[in-house]
């Protein structure tokens, strides 16, 4: 399988880097990243070196099978529907665009007419195995609580818009409370867990999201309740910041690694 990332960050570089090693069976063709240092630095993991593209159009005329996107919403709004019409399947990181259901509903669309895939991983979160069996029957509630500490939420729209200083924060704080819809849109680099977290149960709109900032723990937290026909579930993940950006969890990483290795596996395991 030949892989194409967009976006040379946190996650981007670690996905590149279990390609290098071969932990997973591929061959990564292309970078691309607004900072060229930044894919050259990615590029340096490996003896073949990948082609750094100069624009995304590169990857959307590429030979590439599979292209991962690690970068932005907004690249997602821009450029997943070209990539879907080249006929290349994608992994998106950036799933908070897809609360959008009118783009949704277009690039299942596209992916549905030139007959490839959409993959989302379930980032740093857990139980969507759980959550989509759940859904075979009726659902009534879904909640996810997301607590981080404060400066792994710098720069959050929400906060600017509040005048909110996170170094101000002293205990737990909920700063957020309402749909995982509206929390895409305050917290974009924050909650992208919220989106898969909809798209697996009830819908973006119904699930509910709380947002807290906690600066006695060094860990990013995601903790889900989900109610329905089934019964009941909790679950919880405390995830180790990625020591690039601790906006990210390394689990998020680990789980795009985890789906490319179930697309090129003979096997799958779980729902």
């Amino acid at each position: 399988m030949r892989v194409a990332i967009i976006g040379c960050g946190a996650i981007g570089s670690i996905i590149a880097k279990a390609i290098a090693d071969g932990a997973v069976p591929a061959e990564l063709v292309l970078l691309c990243d607004a900072d060229r240092k930044a894919a050259e630095k990615v590029s340096g993991f490996f003896k073949r070196k990948p082609r750094i593209a100069e624009s995304i159009e590169e990857i959307v005329n590429s030979n590439a099978d599979l292209v991962v996107e690690a970068a932005s919403q907004g690249v997602v709004k821009l450029f997943a529907p070209k990539i879907l019409s080249s006929k290349k399947s994608m992994m998106l990181m950036s799933v908070g665009a897809l609360a959008d259901e009118k783009f949704f509903d277009k690039i299942k669309k596209v992916a549905e007419k030139k007959r490839v895939k959409l993959y989302l991983p379930s980032g740093a979160i857990g139980g969507l195995d759980a959550l989509k069996s759940a859904s075979a029957a009726k659902i009534y509630e879904v909640t996810l609580t997301t607590t981080k500490p404060p400066n792994a939420l710098k720069g959050a729209p929400y906060l600017t818009e509040k005048g909110i200083d996170v170094g101000k924060i002293r205990k737990k704080t909920i700063l957020y409370e309402g749909s995982a819809t509206e929390a895409i849109k305050k917290f974009p680099a924050n909650v992208n867990v919220a989106a898969t977290l909809g798209l697996a149960g009830i819908g973006v709109k119904k699930t509910k999201v709380r947002v807290a900032a906690d600066p006695s723990i060094d860990k990013n937290v995601h903790e889900i309740f989900a109610r329905g026909d089934f019964g009941e579930f909790k679950f919880k993940v405390e995830n180790v910041p990625s020591p690039q950006n601790p906006r990210t969890s390394y689990l998020a990483a680990l789980s795009a690694i985890a789906t490319l290795k179930k697309i090129t596996s003979p096997v799958e395991i779980g729902t």
